[in-house]
């Protein structure tokens, strides 16, 4: 529309200066042409028009110029300068160099990039935040994500591993039970029936021949459970035990005083649904009252209304006993998370392994938190480009950080060197 608004423009100057002037001032009284006013005239009209003309251009030009300014960038990622990471030359990347590490532990074999990066990493035991910023600034390039309809900003959260009271039987305080993955859950690969569906998978059960969605969260817990059989524990706080879904993995403390680590294993297939949405809806919080804290208090005000909350989301995890010994719970990429070093990403976007600059604020502080994160797990409730959840780690200080992060950020992925050439950096990352 612009572009036609200065075509209009240039059409409508030539259309102005093309009008014949008055021939009055071209002829003699007697009605005879004057040579010399002629001449004058066609030099001044002609000096005129250009002038004209040229205006026209500089008007077209600048609503062009505009026109560019208002075209978005799509979702996906595109290439920019490291000048464009605020407080990348300040940073403290060195303290990020053992999340490089574990993720060079599953991606030094899976692509040649990686293997010559990790190699040079390998060099490099310990280095201070100028060595480590030069080496990341020599092997990669900085891409700016953006989101759906232009916008670089998007939503950054946090989670934690929280610490459950609990048993490995089932005792009058300790009855509520987590599950690990039944064998009658089936996970159905779309691709292998459809290839353009490559990647999309579906979760579901068997009746009879044909292949059902499996349990939902409040069928799980309606009654008799059809997963009896199959727990690993039993802890004291069916509130604790949903936040714990949530954050994915957690340590149980035993009777005993020993500790019990569970991590991620599977989910029902049913989708993620926010409790903290759900509230909303019903009227019972504003926006801005939503968090952690928030929501553990109604439900602890409202516990007759508490399991119909909790049940409103229909997705269900599945854990696995780890080992008790690694610093942090295992990720999607299948290393340990690092605290306030890995973040949560969605796959469809940003592959797991990658280096991403981090963007934002703490919440109820002003100064920036900006560091080097390394994209090592995934979560239901983390869907879109330029979306993050930050591991906190543990205690209660992670706790509180990962129940009030609820911030505007942006994301800077960095893409080896040699592997971005072969993207187009317009549009999201393929998954292998």
């Amino acid at each position: 529309m612009c572009a036609a608004s200065a075509r209009r423009s240039s059409r409508l100057l030539k259309i102005n200066f093309q009008q014949p002037a008055s021939t009055s001032l071209r002829t003699t009284r007697g009605g005879c042409v004057n040579p010399a006013v002629t001449k004058m005239f066609d030099w001044i009209l002609g000096k005129t028009a250009r002038t004209y003309y040229a205006m026209a251009l500089v008007v077209a030009s600048g609503l062009l110029v505009s026109c560019a300014g208002l075209i978005s960038k799509p979702e996906g990622i595109h290439p920019v300068s490291w000048r464009a990471l605020d407080g990348w030359a300040a940073g403290h990347q060195a303290a990020a160099w053992p999340a490089l590490v574990q993720s060079c532990e599953k991606l030094a074999t899976r692509d040649s990039a990686w293997s010559a990066i990790c190699a040079d990493a390998e060099l490099m035991p310990a280095p201070d935040d100028t060595a480590a910023r030069a080496f990341f600034e020599t092997r990669f390039l900085p891409h700016v994500v953006v989101g759906k309809r232009g916008k670089k900003e998007g939503l950054i959260t946090g989670y934690y591993e929280p610490l459950l009271e609990g048993s490995l039987v089932k005792t009058e305080r300790f009855r509520f039970p987590l599950y690990e993955r039944p064998p009658n859950l089936l996970t159905v690969d779309l691709g292998d029936v459809y290839p353009t569906l490559r990647g999309k998978r579906v979760r579901g059960r068997l009746q009879g021949t044909t292949v059902i969605p499996y349990f939902s969260r409040s069928e799980i817990h309606n009654g008799e459970s059809p997963l009896a059989g199959y727990e690993i524990a039993w802890v004291d706080d069916p509130v604790d035990l949903f936040f714990l879904h949530i954050q994915g993995s957690g340590r149980i403390r035993l009777p005993d005083g020993q500790t019990l680590a569970v991590g991620y294993a599977d989910q029902n297939g049913h989708p993620y649904v926010s409790i903290g949405r759900r509230l909303l809806e019903m009227e019972q919080m504003k926006p801005e009252e939503v968090n952690l804290d928030t929501i553990r208090s109604w439900l602890a005000a409202n516990p007759q209304r508490a399991e119909v909350l909790l049940n409103s989301n229909p997705s269900y995890v599945f854990f696995t006993v780890r080992d008790p010994g690694l610093a942090g719970p295992i990720g999607s990429l299948n290393v340990p998370l690092t605290a306030q070093r890995s973040i949560a990403v969605d796959l469809s976007y940003i592959p797991l392994g990658l280096p991403v600059w981090l963007d934002t604020t703490l919440p109820d502080e002003t100064q920036p938190y900006r560091r080097l994160m390394f994209a090592q797990d995934t979560g239901g409730a983390i869907k879109g480009a330029a979306r993050a959840d930050i591991f906190f780690g543990q205690g209660e200080d992670a706790e509180r950080l990962a129940g009030k992060m609820k911030q505007a950020g942006r994301l800077y992925v960095l893409l080896p060197a040699r592997r971005d050439l072969a993207l187009n950096p317009a549009r999201p990352i393929p998954r292998k």
